[in-house]
């Protein structure tokens, strides 16, 4: 019996618009750019997002029936082993979105408590705010992981409930953004100073060229997901017409709809008066924007000073728990799916066997609490790093977007290789005409790797070597660990 063609144009643009567009996203692009953060936004849409994502459609199109995912389209292009550090550098990505997410977690659920971010003045048995998060962080993993291996994954069904909760958070700030708008005849707390105010950034740390630059990485991050969108070509009808234009469509979309939330957040936030302080950072930034966007709602209102202070403890306190949910749902579900896609999904000779073998619950648990031990040990050692809260969550965060990056300059550089191949039969296939597939590689390739060098180089050229030792530790460190693992379970297999 035919497989139903489920998957319609509209299916596939909320897909990738659920899969790709993140809330928290606009904060940090605004806290980090101000206005001049739209431009990026654009053009890593332009040039990273919709190109990347018609290849990751016609390694999937072709590789229909293969089941490891990122892992079967490398080892289909570059061959297993370039594939398996590739796979390996991927899944670096998810444990370092843990290690970050991990301590980043407690913000929410102490704003959803207290009305704010008060993670910055817990201490306990002498120790410091980062530290006493990173311990939290330590035990989260754990916790989640116990969890995980022993099979108590109702809890992961939170996931969705935070994406209706995510989804609710947005709507209320757009309604109360432009509520804000019109109350206030038109004018907004960030003005716009001509051009400049799209070019500039008002960050001082974000006004070097170079700075400028990294700042790519940030917004290729905000637009990382679409190569789980390339298994789906095969669902379709006529998917060489539908798949190109539910991706354009969606990519205009997903561009509008982080530009324009940018510039809403310039509705309520002038940056200097409420993001120029020592107490935003890139952990609480949300929370701090969201308190902010209530208090100035009910200014605008005329309400009392104390309504409006409740009004914004409220947005706040949502933001909280949408986040904290949506984090909750999150770590339940990506503390294994992706280390038991990569292990089930690979050459099984690559791995001992303790790696491979699934408990009753059906969980590679060995291989899960090895994950957690290392993911404990990076924690600890950021943490106890000596460094602010502010630097702890750039830190954090640098490692997240870079690591999250570094795995597509494999999979668009195996491209090439990919269409060199004469015996695969392709059902789907935009890219053509050999020249023009080149180019476009090329691009892209420039545009990531671009923004990772200049991300990792502008901490050495400042001088803050502990930011970029572990804002690039990652994929190289794990890149090193997958090779070096190759050459030894290779020589042991000859032995």
């Amino acid at each position: 019996m035919a497989k139903k063609k489920s998957i319609t144009l509209v299916n596939l643009v909320l897909m990738t618009f659920t899969t790709i567009y993140g809330f928290a996203n606009t904060t940090i692009a605004y806290d980090q750019m101000g206005y001049a953060s739209i431009i990026w936004y654009i053009l890593a849409a332009l040039l990273f997002l919709l190109p990347s994502s018609l290849m990751f459609a016609e390694y999937g199109a072709a590789f229909k029936d293969a089941h490891g995912g990122i892992y079967s389209w490398m080892a289909g292009s570059i061959g297993e082993r370039w594939a398996f550090i590739g796979t390996f550098i991927w899944l670096s990505s998810w444990i370092i979105w843990m290690v970050s997410t991990a301590s980043k977690v407690w913000i929410p659920l102490a704003t959803l408590i207290f009305g704010h971010d008060s993670t910055p003045q817990w201490q306990l048995f002498g120790l410091g705010s980062t530290q006493l998060i990173g311990l939290l962080g330590i035990l989260w993993i754990l916790a989640v992981t116990w969890c995980d291996v022993h099979g108590i994954d109702a809890i992961a069904k939170i996931s969705s409930l935070g994406g209706v909760f995510v989804s609710l958070l947005t709507v209320i700030f757009v309604l109360a953004s432009f509520v804000v708008l019109f109350a206030n005849g038109g004018h907004l707390a960030e003005p716009i100073h001509g051009l400049s105010s799209f070019v500039n950034s008002p960050n001082s740390q974000f006004q070097s060229p170079i700075a400028f630059i990294s700042f790519v990485v940030y917004a290729v991050f905000a637009y990382a997901g679409a190569e789980s969108l390339g298994g789906v070509t095969d669902s379709m009808d006529k998917p060489e017409k539908t798949f190109p234009r539910g991706l354009i469509i969606a990519t205009v979309i997903i561009t509008i709809a982080y530009s324009s939330s940018i510039f809403l957040w310039g509705i309520s936030t002038n940056w200097q008066h409420v993001l120029g302080g020592n107490q935003v950072n890139l952990g609480n930034i949300t929370y701090v924007l969201m308190n902010n966007l209530g208090v100035v709602l009910g200014q605008s209102l005329n309400l009392s000073a104390a309504t409006a202070t409740l009004l914004g403890t409220l947005f706040a306190r949502f933001a909280g728990l949408s986040m904290f949910v949506a984090y909750l749902g999150s770590f339940f579900v990506l503390v294994y799916s992706p280390l038991k896609s990569f292990i089930m999904g690979s050459n099984p000779k690559f791995w001992p066997k303790k790696m491979t073998t699934l408990n009753k619950h059906h969980m590679p648990a060995y291989a899960m609490w090895i994950q957690a031990i290392i993911v404990a040990v990076m924690i600890f050692l950021v943490a106890f790093g000596g460094s602010t809260a502010a630097k702890f969550y750039t830190i954090l965060t640098d490692m997240g977007n870079v690591s999250t990056s570094f795995p597509y300059i494999f999979l668009i550089g195996a491209f090439p290789f990919f269409k060199k191949r004469q015996d695969l039969e392709r059902p789907f296939e935009i890219y053509t005409n050999r020249g023009w597939t080149n180019l476009i590689v090329a691009i892209v390739l420039i545009v990531i790797s671009g923004g990772i060098i200049f991300t990792a180089a502008y901490p050495i050229m400042t001088h803050d070597y502990y930011t970029a030792f572990w804002t690039i530790i990652g994929p190289v460190f794990f890149g090193a660990v997958a090779w070096a693992f190759l050459v030894f379970r290779t020589r042991k297999a000859k032995a």
